[in-house]
C-alpha cells in the first residue's frame, strides 16, 4: 500500500484530556500522532486540512457493539468498535475472534470480545487463552447474565491470570424471565411482562463478590439503576477493579417513553425510572460511570414491527452517540473534556489499546467535529442499516465533519 503523505490538521480546537479545549493543530506521519499544539505548522509535502475552528478529538472508541456497521460508525465519528460475542456465529473459538477482528479493514478498528462460555451457553469456559491470542482485547458474557455462580467465579480467576477484562451483563436472569419492561406504574398501566429494577443490583452485587475475590478486572457494560451505581460506587471505594458503562437512552429517558408501545424504545435492560434516569447522570458527574457507549444493534422491522412484548431489544445508537453524549456538557453535568474521556480514552484503556487521546505516539485516529451543529435525528434517513432509534425526529446538536484512521481519511 502506498505511504501517505504526513498529515497537518490547522486551525482547530484540540480536546486534551483535561481542561477546555486548545487553539492549536496537529500532525501525523504515518499512522501516528508526531505533534500538537499552538506552535505546529505543516512541513513541505504534508496533506493540509483546514479545521476551521472546529474540535480535533480523538476518534469515538464503541465499547460494545453487536454488528459491524461502518456508514453509521463513520457518521458518528467512531474509528474503533468493540464487537461482542453475540454473532450468527458466536465468537467462542480463535478462528471466529480472528475472522471478527480483520473485519474492519481498512478503515475501521473491529476489536472482538470473546466469548465468555462456549457457545454463550453460561457454563463451560470457551478458549479464553487462544482467544486473546487471536485478537480478543477483552471477554463477554453476552446479553445475558452467567447465573451459574461457580462459573462466574472460574471465568474471573481465568481472565485475572490472563489479564482480561470480563465484560459483563448486569440483570438477574432468574428475575427477569421473560420481562420487557421495569416493574413500576408504567408497565402496570401497559399490561407488560416487568421485573423489578432489583434485579440489576442483584447481578451487580453478585459478580462485584466474585471480582475482589478472584482480582479480576469487572466492567458491567450497563448500569442503569440507583442501587446498582451505589454498589459500584462503593466497590470502587473499597478498591474493586470495576468500571461501568451506559448508553445514552438511559440518562436520556425513562420508561414513560414506553408509553405509546413504541418498539423503539424496546431495550435491554429496559428504561428505567425518571429517579434511576437521574441516578445515571449523576454517576457520569461525579465518576461512577466510566464509559458511554452506543449498545448499536440496528434492527429491522421483522425484528421491531411486532407488539412490544414480542419485538426483539436494541437501537441503532452509533449516530447519536456523540451528539447525545455533548447534551451532557450543554446541560452542564460534565465538561467537554470529560464528555470524550467516556468516550475515547476510558474504553481505549479497558481494551488495551493505543488509542482514545491526542499525544504524541497515540494512533492517528481523530475526527473534526462541530459541537454546536443542530441536525434531526430521522430513522428512515439514517446510515445505519436499521434505524430503530427511539430518539427518532428529535432535535441533536454535533456533527462530525472529518473523520481519520490511523492519518487516513475515512469520511
Amino acid at each position: 500500500m502506498k505511504q501517505l503523505a504526513p498529515l497537518t490538521i490547522t486551525n482547530g480546537r484540540l480536546v486534551l484530556a483535561e481542561g477546555d479545549p486548545q487553539p492549536g493543530a496537529i500532525r501525523c506521519a504515518g499512522d501516528r500522532i508526531v505533534a500538537l499544539g499552538g506552535d505546529v505548522a505543516a512541513q513541505a509535502g504534508d496533506r493540509v486540512i483546514d479545521a476551521k475552528g472546529a474540535l480535533i478529538a480523538p476518534g469515538l472508541v464503541d465499547l460494545g457493539v453487536f454488528v459491524i456497521d461502518k456508514p453509521a460508525f463513520h457518521f458518528g465519528g467512531i474509528t474503533r468498535a468493540a464487537l461482542m460475542p453475540d454473532q450468527g456465529v458466536v465468537l467462542d473459538k480463535p478462528s471466529a475472534v480472528r475472522f471478527a477482528a480483520q473485519s474492519g479493514k481498512p478503515d475501521l478498528w473491529v476489536h472482538p470480545l470473546a466469548a465468555a462460555t462456549r457457545d454463550l451457553a453460561g457454563s463451560e469456559l470457551a478458549e479464553l487463552a487462544l482467544m486473546r491470542d487471536a485478537g480478543a482485547r477483552a471477554v463477554a458474557t453476552g446479553r445475558r447474565w452467567i447465573s451459574d455462580s461457580g462459573a462466574m467465579h472460574r471465568l474471573l480467576s481465568y481472565c485475572a491470570m490472563l489479564g482480561l477484562v470480563v465484560v459483563t451483563h448486569a440483570e438477574d436472569a432468574g428475575l427477569v424471565g421473560a420481562a420487557v419492561a421495569t416493574a413500576g406504574e408504567m408497565a402496570t398501566r401497559l399490561g407488560l411482562p416487568a421485573a423489578p429494577a432489583e434485579a440489576e443490583a442483584l447481578a451487580v452485587a453478585r459478580d462485584l463478590q466474585l471480582a475482589e475475590l478472584t482480582g479480576a478486572r469487572l466492567h458491567f457494560r450497563q448500569v442503569t439503576t440507583a442501587r446498582a451505581l451505589d454498589l459500584v460506587r462503593a466497590a470502587k471505594a473499597h478498591g474493586i477493579a470495576v468500571t461501568a458503562g451506559v448508553t445514552p437512552a438511559h440518562f436520556m429517558l425513562s420508561d414513560t417513553a414506553i408509553g405509546d408501545f413504541r418498539t423503539f424504545t424496546r431495550l435491554s435492560p429496559p428504561l428505567r425510572s425518571e429517579a434511576d434516569r437521574l441516578a445515571v447522570r449523576a454517576a457520569i458527574a461525579d465518576g461512577t460511570i466510566d464509559v458511554i457507549a452506543s449498545g448499536h444493534d440496528p434492527r429491522g422491522p421483522e425484528d421491531k414491527r411486532l407488539p412490544f412484548a414480542d419485538a426483539e431489544p436494541g437501537m441503532a445508537g452509533a449516530e447519536t452517540l456523540l451528539p447525545l453524549t455533548l447534551a451532557l456538557v450543554r446541560d452542564g453535568v460534565i465538561g467537554l473534556a470529560a464528555a470524550f474521556r467516556l468516550l475515547t480514552a476510558n474504553p481505549a484503556a479497558l481494551l488495551g489499546v493505543d488509542a482514545g487521546s491526542l499525544a504524541v505516539g497515540a494512533q492517528a485516529d481523530l475526527a473534526l467535529v462541530d459541537p454546536d451543529r443542530p441536525w434531526i435525528v430521522d430513522s428512515g434517513k439514517m446510515a445505519a442499516s436499521a434505524g430503530n432509534t427511539p430518539f427518532d425526529k428529535q432535535g441533536v446538536q454535533g456533527r462530525v465533519t472529518a473523520l481519520f484512521k490511523g492519518g487516513a481519511q475515512v469520511a
